[in-house]
């Protein structure tokens, strides 16, 4: 089973909040009429790194409901699967082969993709952290010192390298980078560990 999503919010440089959806802009609610309106609130999904914007206008309440509704009760027959329909774009060839296979095409893209996923999750995970570092800073520190240096870093799985780059940068910008970076960096210490002397 997948982990549950979480989110990180910052006003400006400074970090506010984190956790899951529905915490998360509880937090940042009670939090709201004491922020300064001229520093950006920017919140980012962790797992992605992409910043999501949210309508945090009038209630708690009215923004959970909106924003963050609780699931319904489902009755009797097909759970909801969370099924977000998009545009593939294939050759005719590759539709004709799909919708011969068992389950039609919808259910041979999701086991193909399934079984994609499973052959090097290591691999993944740090694919996966690597891109979700990169948009956090893209957003968070693209215009600070360092940020070409350290970005680079990060694809080479240099710590060291990152870590000096970035050292200028506000603290909780870095930590939180850090933060999402952790398995490149850690997949690179056990390949090193790993290395013949």
């Amino acid at each position: 089973m997948d982990e549950p999503t979480t989110y990180t919010a910052f006003h400006g440089h400074r970090w506010l909040a984190n956790g899951e959806l529905r915490p998360l802009l509880t937090q940042v609610k009670a939090q709201l009429d004491e922020l300064d309106p001229h520093l950006p609130l920017l919140i980012f999904e962790d797992r992605g790194g992409r910043q999501v914007d949210f309508n945090l206008r009038g209630t708690l309440e009215e923004v959970l409901e909106r924003e963050a509704p609780l699931p319904r009760r489902a009755g009797p027959g097909r759970p909801k699967l969370g099924i977000v329909s998009r545009e593939v774009s294939l050759l005719p060839r590759h539709w004709t082969w799909l919708e011969e296979q068992p389950g039609g095409a919808s259910a041979t893209l999701r086991r193909l993709i399934d079984e994609a996923r499973k052959q090097n999750p290591e691999q993944e995970r740090v694919r996966q952290a690597q891109t979700a570092a990169d948009r956090f800073l893209g957003v968070m520190a693209g215009d600070l010192p360092g940020f070409e240096e350290a970005s680079r870093a990060l694809y080479a799985r240099d710590l060291t390298r990152f870590e000096k780059h970035s050292q200028a940068w506000p603290e909780e910008i870095r930590a939180h980078a850090l933060a999402l970076a952790a398995p490149v960096f850690q997949a690179s210490r056990s390949q090193e560990g790993t290395d013949p002397a």
